[in-house]
């Protein structure tokens, strides 16, 4: 049986002779009951605080777990924020090295293009300094050739150094009157 304070306190002993002085046990059952009300009031309070500590522990271990939880998510969306990232920046650097490529491609494309053009130039021009050579060379033998005498001294068949066959002197006389008329104008 379990005592409590209320049944030490309630206790009644036969009384006999020679036995113990009731006002003495009374006292001490009644000490008893105090001590043991005491210590069972401190047990509760031990027992409630206990209880309240286990809560707490139970709340702080949920929010370890939603913590862990928390961070583990948080790690996992880093990781695929890091692996989109690096697969744009991938795709970007793709990208750019394709663009770079075409448009070196195009610059080397437009670079023969311009070098062919350039040659194309060259050839011409060589062939128009030829040509003016030729024609200023031939002006000048037409030149020596009126200071010699006049038209009348040429003879048909005279080489004007053009390296060509022979031009008739009256023809070459035209040209450059019909060249002198359509400058005038």
């Amino acid at each position: 049986m379990k005592l409590t304070p209320l049944d030490i306190r309630k206790q009644e002993f036969k009384r006999i002779m020679r036995g113990y002085d009731p006002v003495e046990v009374d006292t001490f059952l009644e000490m008893a009951a105090s001590d043991l009300e005491e210590a069972l009031r401190a047990q509760k309070e031990s027992r409630d605080r206990i209880v309240e500590l286990e809560t707490q522990l139970k709340d702080y271990r949920q929010i370890e777990k939603t913590l862990q939880q928390t961070l583990l998510q948080a790690q996992e969306a880093t990781g695929r924020t890091y692996e989109s990232a690096r697969r744009e920046s991938e795709t970007i650097i793709r990208d750019a090295e394709s663009r770079g490529a075409k448009i070196v491609e195009q610059a080397n494309t437009e670079l023969a293009r311009l070098n062919a053009e350039l040659h194309r130039l060259q050839a011409r021009k060589e062939s128009l300094i030829g040509r003016l050579r030729v024609l200023l060379s031939s002006e000048l033998d037409l030149l020596k050739t009126l200071d010699m005498g006049g038209p009348e001294d040429l003879g048909a068949g005279t080489s004007l150094g053009t390296g060509k066959e022979s031009l008739e002197v009256e023809n070459i006389l035209k040209n450059i009157d019909n060249d002198r008329s359509s400058h005038a104008h």
